[in-house]
């Protein structure tokens, strides 16, 4: 990697770029869900363990929850989910998929494979520049200020 800093030479443009490419590629799979990239995300960790609060599901997403709690409420408006207070601590908001949330996962699940093959990368390829992605994360994460 060379010290000039040119655009095309930045490992933070190449993320950045590439994380534009992936979601033109989504798009149209997840237009047929109803759903944005983010709300996808959220699904997805709904569907994975149902009945979390904001924040679990924030934690998970790496999302603060002002920026999850408008995704969530316009996840609720469209039927997905449902918000209420926690019984327990009314302080802390609990998110549960409706039945209409529940059965938009076959269709979620989908999703992956029609990516996968729309890339074209096999498994090992992935799986190889996930560990590498996450290695990179755990670096950022560790010197980020606190």
């Amino acid at each position: 990697m060379s010290s000039d800093p040119k655009l095309d030479n930045l490992l933070c443009f190449a993320l950045y770029s590439a994380t534009h490419a992936f979601g033109r590629v989504y798009k149209p799979l997840l237009d047929d869900l109803g759903l944005t990239y983010p709300q996808y995300l959220a699904m997805l960790v709904l569907w994975e363990q149902d009945d979390q609060t904001v924040g679990s599901l924030g934690q998970r997403l790496s999302l603060e929850s002002n920026t999850l709690t408008p995704l969530l409420k316009r996840l609720e408006a469209m039927g997905h989910v449902q918000r209420s207070r926690d019984p327990a601590d009314e302080r802390q908001v609990r998110i549960r998929l409706t039945p209409q949330g529940r059965a938009l996962q076959e269709k979620g699940n989908a999703v992956p494979a029609c990516l996968a093959r729309t890339i074209g990368l096999d498994v090992e390829d992935v799986r190889r520049m996930m560990r590498d992605i996450g290695t990179l994360r755990k670096a950022l994460d560790a010197a980020a200020p606190r």
